[in-house]
Parts: C-alpha cells; sequence; structure tokens
C-alpha cells in the first residue's frame, strides 16, 4: 500500500517561511511526480506545484511562484516544499500527492499538514 505523510507544518508570521516535507513508504518515490495542494474550508483546493520523477520538471501555480520552491531527494524518498515570504492567503492543509505525471492520474494522498500565517 502506497502511504505518503507530510510533516513541517505550523504557525508562522506574515513574511516567514516553513519547510514541508512529504515521507514516502512502501513504495519508490522516484517513479512517481509529486504534487502539493492545498485546500482551506469552503473552498475547492489548489495545486500549488509539481515534480516530475524524470529529469524533474517543475510546475508552479501563479498563487506561489517565486516565494516556493519544490524539491525532491529520490536517495530519501523524501520530496520537500520551502515555502517563502508567507502571506494570511496561504493558510490552509497542505497535502502531497503521488502522481503518474503532472498532472496525471492520483495514487496516494497523505492526511495533510495545516499551515497557519498570522501574526
Amino acid at each position: 500500500q502506497v502511504q505518503l505523510k507530510e510533516s513541517g507544518g505550523g504557525l508562522v508570521q506574515p513574511g516567514g517561511s516553513l519547510r514541508l516535507s512529504c515521507a514516502a513508504s512502501r513504495f519508490a518515490l522516484d517513479y512517481y511526480a509529486i504534487g502539493w495542494f492545498r485546500q482551506t474550508p469552503g473552498k475547492d483546493r489548489e495545486g500549488i506545484s509539481c515534480i516530475t520523477g524524470t529529469r524533474p520538471d517543475i510546475f508552479y501555480s501563479d498563487s506561489v511562484k517565486g516565494r516556493f520552491t519544490i524539491s525532491r531527494d529520490n536517495s530519501k524518498n523524501m520530496v520537500y516544499l520551502q515555502m517563502n515570504n508567507l502571506e494570511a492567503e496561504d493558510t490552509a492543509v497542505y497535502y502531497c500527492v503521488a502522481k503518474a505525471a503532472c498532472p496525471g492520474p492520483e495514487a496516494a494522498w497523505g492526511q495533510g499538514t495545516q499551515v497557519t500565517v498570522s501574526s
């Protein structure tokens, strides 16, 4: 069974930074593209970044481009999302998802990690 687990969320002031981690277990992460999504109550989920398993190719939504950086370390079976210059609008539950491609069918989701940006 494919499993993902996010970590690194928390409370941060506007302008601050956080690094989210996505750990894979029971499968080799390098065969998958990994996407980061976020969701707030009453809103549709928003895809914010994706990194493919080869080369890799990287994608960002306009809402995070220039502030967030996605990376992967296949040797550690990990994907990271470095979030800088955080804004109140970034407050959400963040999820990582294993996918066939960016975009592509989804294979597994993590349980999410809460990010709250507030002074």
